[in-house]
């Protein structure tokens, strides 16, 4: 097990890059100037990110499975319904669309690092070292669900 494996949760990793943004923003404020299409992009994919969250706490609440990303020994079914038909980690994804749509609406290139940085280090540190989980618990079900759905989208 790598050092980092599942001890930082994702929401407090996109947290930590979000104020790393808003750091930058603050100390190069000449280049935080997001055009109009930028500016609805960003809220049109916030509001996004916060659906596929609801739809995926849902889809796990009504399996009455964990939710846990410290714990996914824990699960109790292999979820693959509702927003998980689409990704395999739509709470993950949903984080990674939060940090786009801030991306999007300070509108400059070194921002885009930070999504950039939480998607390799949530699959690094988080989606595979639950994927090794479940597939152990839940064998060729978990196989046949990773051939059909992808990581992320």
């Amino acid at each position: 097990m790598h050092f980092l494996e599942t001890k930082l949760p994702a929401p407090v990793v996109a947290l930590l890059l979000g104020a790393a943004m808003k750091w930058f923003a603050l100390t190069h404020p000449s280049i935080v100037d997001p055009t109009n299409l930028c500016r609805l992009a960003g809220i049109g994919l916030a509001q996004l990110s916060g659906l596929m969250a609801l739809a995926a706490f849902v889809t796990m609440s009504r399996a009455r499975t964990t939710i846990n990303p410290f714990s996914p020994m824990r699960a109790a079914h292999l979820v693959t319904g509702g927003p998980f038909r689409f990704s395999r980690n739509p709470l993950y994804l949903s984080l990674l669309l939060l940090l786009v749509a801030y991306a999007l609406r300070l509108d400059a290139w070194q921002v885009w690092l930070a999504p950039a940085v939480f998607a390799a280090y949530v699959t690094w540190f988080q989606i595979i070292p639950e994927e090794r989980v479940l597939r152990r618990k839940f064998g060729d079900a978990f196989v046949r669900y990773c051939a059909r759905t992808r990581r992320w989208i």
